[in-house]
């Protein structure tokens, strides 16, 4: 492996890691879009920028650029308090109108430089070896890992100091402001890292994959935890995954190392959609196979304690009396004998002492609509241990 495929997936880890964090925050605050929104609007700051320095290297570029993040959450929330539109909707209306500024900037103005759209908008990993960072006669290797590192170090040094005030001010905004620190403060100081992180990726990734990076690892986390330091461990461990995983995917296909990471964060997040133990697919499908089972079981039972007729008890009768097909039927008397529910006699089925007194409590829980009661019933059924 050469120093330059070292280099290219170091910084994207670095990206990775940098955009995974305030990611998380922005999964959990509901405000994925804005992530968006943000590496699209801020484009005339780097314009801007641009034609007051000359320089595309200036820090100007990322203060102004940070600064039209800024406005844009700004003129998002402002258009979404007058009540007359959604969030979704002012996000709409609001980037596409800053991005088309810096377009239309670029177009005018920069056709001679190196800042066009197709550059902005894709970036390319494999150039960002070949801009180095030189002091004082030195190479000490890529300019963007260099930026990245330091907008990720301050990134940490931020979560570590703020971490009790972003946890709360996330979860509870009234609890946030008895405590004495402002929601509003630490919302903004979220989006001005936001910012800068996507000013700080753009140059090595592009806008498509700083948006992919801050939302899909955080996403795939939040199926997987509820714990927020967890969460965000998980993120910083899916991002940088895909960043290797993706890289390697391009070098064996010949293809984009931003589309390639893109790709494997799209598989990764549909694998844990799909497989999360608690809120995948599969595991919601099968516990709502388990739910339909139990109220059939239930309906069973009460079925039983109504009709005392051995005729109405009969197994052979029951599909016309439930109104079952036969292979529910034989899952529900299963799992009832199962649960020592009930006794089959001279193919008579029968409530057991457990199953009548089960009954009676569920009866009692269905009238008085207690939910404490329930939580002692699940002891005694079987599904629920299961």
């Amino acid at each position: 492996m050469s120093n330059a495929q070292i280099e290219i997936q170091l910084i994207a880890c670095l990206v990775a890691v940098a955009c995974a964090i305030p990611g998380t925050f922005l999964v959990l605050r509901k405000m994925a879009m804005i992530s968006d929104a943000i590496s699209h609007s801020i484009l005339p700051g780097i314009v801007v920028g641009f034609f007051i320095t000359q320089d595309l290297n200036s820090p100007l570029l990322i203060l102004l650029a940070a600064l039209t993040g800024i406005i844009t959450v700004v003129l998002v929330e402002y258009i979404q308090k007058t009540g007359l539109v959604k969030e979704d909707t002012a996000i709409g209306l609001v980037f596409p109108v800053l991005f088309s500024i810096g377009v239309i900037l670029i177009a005018k103005n920069a056709n001679d430089v190196h800042l066009d759209v197709d550059a902005v908008l894709l970036g390319e990993l494999a150039f960002a070896p070949f801009d180095r960072m030189i002091i004082t006669g030195t190479d000490v290797g890529p300019k963007s890992l260099w930026i990245i590192g330091c907008i990720l170090s301050f990134t940490i040094i931020l979560l570590i100091t703020f971490f009790k005030e972003l946890k709360v001010s996330t979860f509870d905004a009234g609890l946030s402001a008895s405590l004495g620190f402002s929601p509003a403060i630490i919302h903004y100081g979220l989006m001005t890292v936001s910012s800068v992180t996507t000013v700080g990726a753009f140059d090595a990734v592009g806008a498509i994959l700083v948006v992919a990076l801050m939302i899909a690892p955080a996403a795939a986390a939040y199926l997987l935890t509820t714990d927020l330091k967890r969460m965000i461990l998980y993120a910083c461990g899916f991002g940088i995954f895909s960043a290797i995983a993706g890289y390697w995917l391009a070098h064996s296909l010949d293809a984009s190392i931003a589309g390639s990471i893109t790709t494997m964060l799209g598989l990764l997040f549909l694998a844990v959609y799909l497989f999360a133990p608690g809120k995948g697919i599969i595991a919601v499908l099968y516990r709502e196979k388990q739910q339909r089972i139990e109220v059939s079981l239930l309906t069973f039972l009460l079925h039983l304690k109504n009709h005392t007729e051995e005729s109405e008890r009969h197994v052979n009768h029951l599909n016309e009396h439930i109104n079952w097909q036969k292979v529910r039927s034989k899952t529900v008397l299963n799992l009832a004998l199962k649960n020592n529910m009930i006794s089959i006699e001279n193919r008579v089925v029968s409530l057991t002492k457990k199953g009548d007194a089960f009954t009676s409590q569920a009866i009692d829980y269905i009238m008085t609509n207690e939910h404490a009661q329930i939580e002692g019933m699940k002891d005694d059924f079987f599904l629920f241990r299961g």
